[in-house]
């Protein structure tokens, strides 16, 4: 694939490498990101490699971020993985490095970096890479390709939506056999914490299911603050609506500090990214992120989403 050839050919050229990924990251921003990482600094020691951004407190038993200076983007290679447009990239910084490539499986509505490989028919940006070195022959470390195989685990729901394909099993497979601790890895991605658990009773308690199967639930800092969990751990939930059968496409409202609901979508069937797109979000057909400025706008949305199935199923 020649465009896996021309990022390594960038890789090449430079000495400093920064690697970045999406806000509020998730495991497959954070398996791509350094999963990179770990592969390129197996193969050129040599190099500085850093990754970049918040540290998710959720996320630590994969990985935390490197300590990088502003002087350390002079001349600098930029990657940017798993980040569909440019106002979700973690670290702005980004802006000052030499060269930028863009490396993401997301609908491509916001064109940017020097150099982009945008391929929708993966299942993640984790199997991007995973792919990018099956291309370029480079042998992955065991560190490696824990990152990535949870990367893939985490994006496709355990190889349950519809962006698993043959290649993604292919590739799952391959990472299989190098040696990390699968059963571990395993247990920790299947592993929720009490107060999630509770969380996630109150989420069936409180859901509303019409009859099309839009649903909704709405969660307010109230709620979070009652059962002690950040908006990042509500994460851990966004799956749960879709396992009752009734359920065909849903949303979770997730009150922000500052007034304003982040939005998770998910779907089974019917896509819901253009719902996403008009209301300051985007993603995947059927796994879409928005931000809703009101209770106003939270019942918008939700009309929306009962209209697609409307549609949809009519």
């Amino acid at each position: 694939m020649e465009i896996c050839q021309q990022i390594l050919e960038k890789i090449k050229e430079y000495d400093t490498i920064i690697i970045h990924r999406h806000m509020k990251p998730d495991p497959d921003a954070l398996g791509s990101q350094v999963g990179l990482k770990a592969l390129l600094t197996h193969h050129f020691p040599e190099k500085t490699i850093k990754a970049v951004g918040f540290n998710e407190p959720t996320l630590t038993w994969m990985a935390e971020m490197d300590t990088v200076q502003d002087s350390d983007y002079q001349g600098a290679l930029a990657i940017i993985c798993d980040t569909a447009n440019r106002p979700r990239i973690d670290d702005k910084r980004y802006e000052q490095a030499a060269f930028t490539i863009k490396i993401d499986h997301h609908p491509n509505d916001d064109i940017y970096g020097d150099l982009s490989w945008v391929d929708t028919s993966s299942s993640s940006a984790s199997e991007m890479i995973a792919l990018f070195a099956q291309e370029n022959q480079l042998t992955l470390s065991s560190e490696a390709a824990r990152l990535l195989y949870a990367g893939i685990v985490g994006d496709t729901g355990r190889f349950l939506y519809p962006s698993t394909s043959a290649r993604t099993f292919r590739i799952a497979s391959q990472l299989r056999e190098i040696d990390f601790d699968f059963a571990g890895l395993s247990r920790q991605m299947d592993t929720m914490s009490f107060k999630i658990a509770k969380l996630q009773g109150y989420v069936y308690d409180h859901l509303e299911v019409d009859e099309n199967g839009a649903a909704r639930v709405l969660l307010t800092q109230d709620i979070l603050k009652k059962y002690k969990v950040t908006d990042a751990e509500t994460a851990a939930i966004v799956g749960a609506p879709g396992r009752i059968d009734t359920v065909k496409a849903w949303a979770i409202f997730v009150e922000q500090a500052d007034g304003h609901f982040r939005v998770r979508m998910r779907s089974k069937i019917t896509p819901i990214n253009e719902i996403a797109k008009r209301h300051d979000g985007g993603g995947h057909p059927l796994a879409s992120g928005a931000n809703s400025y009101s209770l106003e706008e939270n019942e918008q949305i939700y009309k929306e989403l009962k209209e697609a199935l409307q549609i949809h199923q009519g």
